[in-house]
């Protein structure tokens, strides 16, 4: 922004106490201090500093150019006289005449126009510039810009012609890609496309909890979706909730696995293994159910189905065993056929002469 300094809010300079008039004659040729007082859209209307709230009422005039902005019910109902107007640099000067202070309640784009105003005064050189602060009222919490994404989403529901049409099932195979475009930008530990991938990730998730919204025998939105993972993982870690204890992460996941089964109350291990993942990952996971449940079970040989171990079912077979080893030896055969092959790959490009 320029020409502005942080506030030192706890004993702001200028003004005049709260409740009282000014105590000293004012000086025509002090000049005076401008506060901008920024706020956040993601914080509820009202919620403001301390600090924020002893500029407001030690300041003798309170402007704000948004007759709209949602926290000016709040701060009239605190007893401030807040005028609904959009000041120019030089008339806040004007104001600020005599030692004065006045506070500016920024609008959602934050004032680009009066701060750029008062810049090129104070590079001008020619005037003499009031003190000039930023005092931020409210900050965002961690977390807070997902609500940007929920209103964005809203928005792109209700207005684009693609979005508005869009069902669970057809997005379904968007959320396979974007998944893998995720693996890919782990792999390769890009931290640009990570973060972008995530993004894409994360769509998906506000995408079909905004849909749901719109069912008309069960609906849910994304704050059912958030409370419904929340419960799960406080329940699934009582290590860290609760009473248990938990010193390693074989011990967490025992705690895991007990309550999960404790919710699921499965007729079979096999059971919420989606069938639909690729085939190694799904043999590996199934491996990985059956040991974890003491289960004994042999691997089924090629002629169990009657092919007589030839052919593409002999080779499946194989494949299935190379799936049971690497799940016991702690590997993820899915990952590790994707590092071969893109070694493969490189070899490829090798030999063509392309580089990697």
């Amino acid at each position: 922004m320029g020409y502005v300094r942080g506030v030192n809010a706890s004993s702001p300079s200028g003004g005049r106490p709260a409740g009282g008039p000014a105590a000293v004659v004012e000086d025509p040729s002090a000049p005076g201090r401008i506060v901008l007082l920024t706020t956040s859209h993601r914080v509820a209307p009202g919620l403001l500093s301390w600090p924020a709230w002893q500029a407001l009422h030690t300041a003798d005039r309170v402007l704000c150019a948004d007759g709209a902005h949602p926290h000016l019910p709040y701060l009239r109902e605190a007893g401030l006289t807040v005028e609904e107007t959009a000041p120019t640099a030089e008339s806040l000067l004007a104001a600020c005449a005599g030692g004065r202070t006045v506070v500016v309640v920024a609008t959602g784009e934050g004032e680009p126009a009066l701060t750029d105003g008062l810049a090129r005064l104070a590079g001008s050189g020619r005037v003499a510039m009031p003190e000039l602060e930023l005092l931020p009222a409210s900050y965002d919490l961690p977390g807070a810009r997902l609500l940007d994404l929920v209103q964005v989403m809203d928005r792109i529901r209700a207005e684009c012609p693609w979005s508005s049409r869009q069902t669970h099932r057809g997005l379904a195979k968007y959320a396979v890609e974007e998944s893998y475009e995720l693996v890919e930008a782990i792999e390769d530990g890009d931290r640009d496309e990570l973060r972008e991938e995530l993004g894409d990730v994360l769509l998906q998730v506000v995408f079909h909890a905004r849909i749901a919204e719109e069912d008309e025998e069960a609906p849910f939105s994304v704050d059912d979706v958030a409370g419904t993972i929340v419960a799960k993982l406080v329940h699934r870690h009582p290590h860290v909730f609760g009473d248990a204890v938990a010193t390693t992460p074989e011990e967490v996941k025992e705690h895991w696995l007990r309550t999960k089964a404790a919710e699921k109350r499965r007729a079979s291990v096999t059971d919420g293994v989606p069938l639909h993942q690729p085939g190694l990952a799904l043999a590996a996971k199934l491996v990985a159910r059956a040991r974890t449940a003491g289960l004994d079970v042999p691997l089924p040989a090629a002629d169990a189905s009657g092919t007589g171990g030839g052919g593409a079912d002999g080779i499946g077979y194989e494949l299935l065993a190379l799936a049971a080893r690497a799940e016991s030896e702690g590997v993820d055969p899915e990952a590790a056929l994707r590092a071969a092959a893109r070694a493969y790959r490189d070899a490829i490009r090798a030999t063509e002469g392309v580089a990697p």
